[in-house]
């Protein structure tokens, strides 16, 4: 399953990898928040639980995936392409094609949260 959000705001890929890291979630939502830093991944609670989290700079953005979700959650925060690209997409998937109405409230919920903190934040 996909879920988007398009936010009116304008930003360079740089700036949002420069601003948005492991480090600092707790700027952007209010469910996220670095646990401990690896090397190659941290740990992280998120409004499921704590997860292992993997985040890479992309070209256009940035993405964070929840390594050990059943659901294979990743999402992308990217700038300077389709649909829109004078504006931040945030793309979110799951390696589902339905699940519960519930966990799709959730997802939408913590995708709302991303949006209100990128709007506060940009």
């Amino acid at each position: 399953m996909e879920f988007f959000r398009i936010i009116d705001k304008q930003v360079s890929e740089l700036i949002l990898q420069e601003k948005i890291t492991p480090l600092s979630l707790e700027l952007f939502t209010e469910t996220m928040f670095l646990i401990k830093d690896n090397k190659t991944h941290f740990e992280g609670a998120t409004l499921w639980d704590a997860f292992k989290i993997s985040y890479n700079k992309i070209k256009g953005g940035i993405r964070f995936t929840l390594l050990d979700c059943p659901n294979a959650f990743s999402w992308t925060i990217t700038t300077g392409y389709p649909p829109e690209p004078n504006k931040i997409i945030i793309h979110c998937t799951i390696n589902r094609i339905q699940k519960e109405a519930m966990f799709i409230e959730e997802i939408n919920a913590f995708l709302d949260e991303w949006e209100v903190g990128l709007k506060a934040n940009f």
